[in-house]
């Protein structure tokens, strides 16, 4: 049985947004590509949550991840 890839690292620009994730495979997925394989359920522990503003952030399922937030992920370069 193939387990579902987790994020567990992301890359972020010089304003401190993320831009990349690393998942549990290392793969690197953009923004964009990491919010279409959270909704395609290719990615466990999180979820794209759909703010007030028209925002999509990424956020982590809490009980899934031991991380609370994906901006608490360390980062890599």
């Amino acid at each position: 049985m193939n387990e579902q890839e987790t994020f567990v690292a992301v890359q972020k620009n010089h304003e401190g947004a993320i831009i990349n994730f690393k998942t549990s495979t290392g793969r690197v997925l953009s923004y964009r590509k990491a919010m279409m394989e959270v909704e395609n359920g290719a990615i466990s522990g999180a979820y794209v949550w759909s703010g007030e503003n028209g925002e999509c952030p990424i956020r982590t399922t809490p009980r899934e991840s031991p991380i609370n937030h994906v901006d608490d992920l360390p980062t890599f370069f």
